[in-house]
Order: structure tokens, then sequence, then C-alpha cells
């Protein structure tokens, strides 16, 4: 069975399709058809005469169409040893649906008859249950013939049809016969309806955007064919929200929905090109933001959700998330700070003054839910006892522990979430005191009390610990978490220059990217998931903080590092991969179950282009900041399509000279 990292990824969401490298879906593992938290197809098989074709070749042109080649063994010419007969096989996704084109060629010297056949079945999985592996034990559904094709329903009122074009002669098979230089296609077309959601209904955007108009140059290619496909994934994973609000699906094919945390930072990343995403997704978030206090769902007044979903998440091992799951203690920040970079660059007053309830909302929900003890910190603990453990982005059970291994105890106030709620306070304030609205004045004494407080508890060993335990002892050994706090102002520019010189060490610069986990920790593991991998995003929040705060040498041999990665996987970085590192491996090693492509992963490439040029706009002031860094990995840069408000940008780069139109 393919891993994850390791199937063809098919994309308009919130359709995809997972296949190995022949295209065909066997009902094993993560293959299938997937829309709306739902395994659509789990088998679509194409047989000719009664074998499986050979495949040979798969292109990816798009996110939303692959194309697979395969040689007929056994038809066509019988003497020499060149395939004559092949099958061509064409998938494209859209928001609606799937359309599967078989096109069998004959470039043998006669005519060739043969049966193709095509092998359907679901079980309309959820998603929870595939990942979980509960799925397997579910049985397949009965197939109903109708003169237009198939049909599947299940109990909950979705219905999944394939028709085909033409019409097969017998169950799902057709007799061709194929004159020499001539061939046949047999077209499926498969789609789905969907009851009424209970809880969030996931839509396909009303418009999937096209960013022709961004175009980068650089003397190092690799970075332009990194931006132009991330750009292709940026569009795929677009969807719709309640109002018609676009954002980023987190990643196929268990996150195609909103998450609170993973869309903001991946809309936050692309402002530059596509600043409404952000103003959709704080819309978007902004409709669901907590009103009650239910210790079950983690719901808190002026909280902003985790994630979102139609029903009831079972993921197995006593995880289970109601449809709005508010178990994050940073999304709520991120929404503040999302919303503030936004109106930076150029989001209109109108917009701004719409979400300004919800702003001052958020803002209470840090005075007087995120700090439940009182002590000045932000800290979580999950009260359901079916919740997530841990409540940052590393929101695995291991993700927080003690140089020995030992997993540090609830509640546990992280180092980032500290940063976030600083530059939330003090971003929240300056859109205030913007919006004559009261109190900025009182935010800003509050982010210079948990600066003060954070100096005093967070540091250990010269460098910022990973969190403080539930009583309050900062968790020793070197993690990525420090990373974040850079560029959100909790830092001093000694403190910065502190962290920036740890996080140049051999033990997290894999030189693929930052490991999550210190190499030197004991339980330092290359394939952990948080104790040891890279993600790309953490990479590069990472990236532009050292440029924010002039850690310029330091940013850029991250860059590199993402760069080559990039290369490696064909420019389309998964979710995560291993922290093995470039002095052991000439390539980053696989992440098995990775997404890819991945939100905040698609966005890193925008996010680090950007910071190496030091891009920073004050519409509301009238300002636009540009400084370069000043190791930039490049010599010649230029960047096509940026949007500042309601003008165009361009940048350019070339041999220490900066020109902009």
């Amino acid at each position: 069975m393919p891993d994850l990292h390791d199937l063809v990824t098919t994309l308009a969401a919130p359709w995809v399709v997972l296949s190995p490298r022949s295209g065909q879906l066997t009902g094993t593992g993560a293959e299938g058809v997937y829309a709306r938290d739902r395994r659509i197809l789990s088998r679509l098989e194409v047989t000719v005469d009664g074998r499986r074709p050979t495949p040979v070749q798969v292109d990816e042109p798009a996110t939303g169409t692959t194309r697979y080649r395969a040689v007929l063994e056994g038809l066509g010419d019988a003497d020499g040893h060149d395939p004559t007969v092949t099958l061509r096989r064409t998938r494209q996704v859209d928001g609606d649906g799937v359309t599967e084109q078989l096109t069998f060629v004959n470039r043998s010297h006669g005519t060739v008859e043969c049966e193709l056949t095509v092998a359907l079945g679901t079980d309309l999985a959820g998603t929870a249950a595939v990942r979980s592996g509960a799925a397997a034990d579910l049985p397949a559904l009965d197939s109903i013939a109708g003169a237009d094709g198939l049909h599947w329903e299940d109990g909950s009122g979705t219905r999944v049809s394939v028709a085909f074009d033409p019409a097969p002669d017998l169950n799902q098979s057709w007799r061709l016969k194929v004159e020499p230089g001539q061939d046949a296609t047999v077209t499926l077309r498969l789609t789905a309806s969907f009851p009424p959601a209970d809880g969030f209904s996931i839509e396909p955007p009303a418009a999937r955007p096209v960013y022709d108009g961004v175009e980068l140059e650089c003397d190092d290619r690799r970075v332009e064919r990194w931006v132009r496909r991330s750009l292709d994934d940026l569009a795929g994973l677009q969807l719709s929200a309640d109002g018609g609000e676009r954002y980023l699906g987190a990643g196929p094919p268990w996150y195609l929905t909103l998450f609170g945390r993973d869309s903001l930072i991946s809309a936050g990343m692309v402002i530059p090109v596509d600043p409404e995403l952000a103003a959709g997704t704080l819309r978007a978030l902004a409709r669901h933001q907590g009103t009650r206090v239910d210790p079950s769902s983690a719901e808190q007044p002026g909280k902003i959700p985790h994630e979102l979903r139609s029903e009831v998440a079972d993921h197995g091992g006593g995880l289970v998330l109601p449809a709005a799951y508010y178990g994050t203690h940073d999304a709520t920040q991120l929404w503040i700070t999302t919303l503030h970079k936004a109106w930076r660059w150029g989001m209109p007053a109108d917009e701004v003054r719409a979400l300004l309830p919800n702003l001052q909302r958020a803002l209470t929900w840090l005075r007087d839910f995120a700090d439940p003890d009182g002590d000045g910190f932000l800290e979580y603990i999950d009260e359901s006892g079916h919740g997530l453990a841990n409540q940052g982005w590393k929101d695995s059970r291991d993700a927080v522990q003690w140089p020995d291994g030992t997993l540090a105890e609830a509640p546990i106030a992280l180092c980032e979430v500290q940063g976030y709620a600083y530059a939330a306070a003090v971003a929240g304030a300056e859109l205030l005191d913007a919006f004559d609205l009261a109190d900025g004045d009182g935010w800003r004494q509050w982010a210079a009390h948990l600066r003060e407080r954070f100096r005093e508890s967070f540091w250990v060993d010269g460098y910022p610990a990973i969190a403080l335990d539930g009583s309050k002892r900062p968790v020793a050994g070197p993690a990525s978490n420090m990373g974040h706090l850079l560029g959100t102002g909790i830092l001093d520019e000694s403190e910065e220059a502190a962290v920036a010189r740890r996080l140049a060490s051999a033990d997290l610069d894999s030189g693929f990217g930052l490991r999550t986990l210190s190499k030197a920790m004991i339980r330092f593991n290359p394939l952990g998931y948080h104790t040891g991998s890279v993600w790309p995003h953490d990479t590069a929040m990472t990236v532009q903080g050292l440029y924010a705060a002039g850690q310029s040498a330091t940013a850029t041999s991250y860059v590199r590092g993402l760069v080559d990665a990039a290369e490696a996987f064909d420019y389309r970085l998964p979710e995560l991969y291993g922290g093995e590192g470039a002095e052991q491996e000439n390539r980053p090693t696989p992440y098995p179950l990775s997404c890819r492509p991945q939100a905040w992963a698609v966005a890193s490439a925008i996010a680090v282009v950007i910071a190496s040029l030091g891009i920073e706009p004050n519409v509301p002031a009238g300002t636009l900041d540009i400084t370069p860094a000043a190791d930039l990995p490049w010599q010649r840069l230029r960047i096509d399509g940026l949007r500042v408000g309601e003008t165009m940008l361009s940048v350019q780069w070339a041999d220490g000279q900066l020109t902009t139109s």
C-alpha cells in the first residue's frame, strides 16, 4: 500500500483524487476520490481483456489535471519490443466532480479488438475513518444501475453518480474495435449530492482564482518553479464558506475545510498576491467566533475556532472532535494579527470596521479566558477528555517534552503563544486607535506586562524554552518554537540575536529547513511528526522573523534549504519531511503520511520571497518600506503582480540595486 506522500494528488477543492502512479484506485489505504469529508469513490480500476495496464508515465500539468500513460501488453504487433497499444488516462477535477477520459491508442499495424472494463466501488467512509483505519471494516455499498449510469446511496442522504459516454455494452465494459493509427475514448463523469449540513458546509469557491498576473524572475530558476507551482496549488486548495467567503482548506484529504490556525497563517502569507483571500478567511472565522463556555468543544466567548466540519470527526484513540471545535490556543491571536496585516496592506477601511466588534471580543478572550489561572501567561488544558492534548501548532501528544523525553504536564503555556499574544495586543491597540475606539493604551500596557513576565520566566540556557509546564517550570530543550517569537516584538534586539544564534546551530538547521526539535535531544526523531521533522511553514515563519530582526545570514541559510527541498519534491513542498539533514542525505526524506499539497507549505514560497525583499506597506499611513536583506541568496530577483491597496507593485533587486514600479 503506497504511503500518502507517494500518492498522486489531483485537486480542485473540495474534490481531490489520491492514486498511485498507475492511476488505479484499488480501495486500499488512502486511495480514493474525496469531497466534503467523504470518500466518494474507493475503487476505480481499469482492465483491458482482464489485464491491468502497465504504467509508464505520469504528468501533472496543473493541480486539477493529471495524465497517466500505460502500455497494454499482449495487444498489437507481436514482433519486436516496441509497445504499439497504449492507454492514456486523463483525470480532471473541478469543484463539482471528476472527469476521467480513457483513451485507447492503436499504433500497431493491424486492427485491435478488445474489452475495456471499469470496476467501481465506494464505502462513502468519512475521512476521519479512513485516516484512523476504521474504514477498512466498512462494507462496499451496492450500486444501483440506471439509464444514465451507476448510483450509490447511504443512509445520510449522500448520493454518488457515475455517468458514461458512450454507454457501456455490458455492465461497465466496452467492446472496442480500433483501426491502425486510430484511438477510442470512454469518458466517466463522477458527481455527488449531499444532504444539508448540520454543521459547517464545505463548498467550492464561486470562481477559482488564477494567478497569471504574478510573475517572478530569479537567477536561481528553481525559485521561479517553486513559486509558480505554489500559486497553482494555492488556487486548487481554495474553498468557500457560508456567505461566499474564500479560504484555504488546510490540506487533502484529511484537512480540506476551514482551520483557524492553518487558514489564517496561509492567507496571511499570501496577502501580497491575494488580499481578498485573507479578508474572506477573517470574515468566515468571525462568523463562528465563540459566544459561550462549552468545555466539550473548548468554545469560549471571543475565541476563534480550530476547525469546522459538517459533522463529528472520530479520529480513533479517544480523539473525538465536534463539528465546531475550538481547541486552539493561538488562532485568536493570529486572527487579530492577520486583520492588522491585511489593514496595513490595504484592506478597505469599511471592511476592517465591520470586523472591529470581533476584534474587541477576540482581545477580551486574551484577557478573560486565555489565562485561566491569572498568572499573566496564556495556557491550555483539554477539559473535555476527548480533545487535543496540545493546542499549539504542534498539536501531537508528544510535542512538548523534557530533554529526557518525559512529556510536560498540563496546563501548558507555549512560548510562541505568548509571542502571538504580545503581537496581537499591540496590533489590536493600533487598530482601536485608528478607528477611534477605546482602550488602545490599556492593551499596550497589557502587552508590556506580558513581555516583562516572559523575560523573567521563559529563558533557559540562553534561549526561550518551548513552554512552561503545569508547575510553571520552563521546559528545557531547543525547539523550533522560539523562531516564531522573532518579529512579534516580545523579544528585544539582543534577545533576537541570541535566538538567531541558537537557530543557526547545526542541531536545528538540517540544511533543508528548521528541525522541529534539536538533534541533540534524546528523543529526537527525524521522522517524528513534531519531534525532529521539518515543516516548511515553521521554517518560513522563522525566516520572516529573522529577516525582520535583521538576522539575514541565518535567514538566508534557511531559505537556501527550503529551495533545495522544493527542488527535491518537484517544487511541491509537502506538509512536512524528514529532518535527518543534508550532512547525511543528499535529498530530504519524505514523511510517509504527509499531505501534499498543503496550505501553509504552499504559502511559504510567497512568504520567504516577500520577507527577503523586506516589503512592508502601511497603506493607512501612506508609506511603503522596502529593505532587501543584506545577505540575499540571489543576485537578481524580480516579482510582478503584488497588490498594495489599489496599486499593483513590481519590485526588482539586481546586483545590489532596488527598483520599483
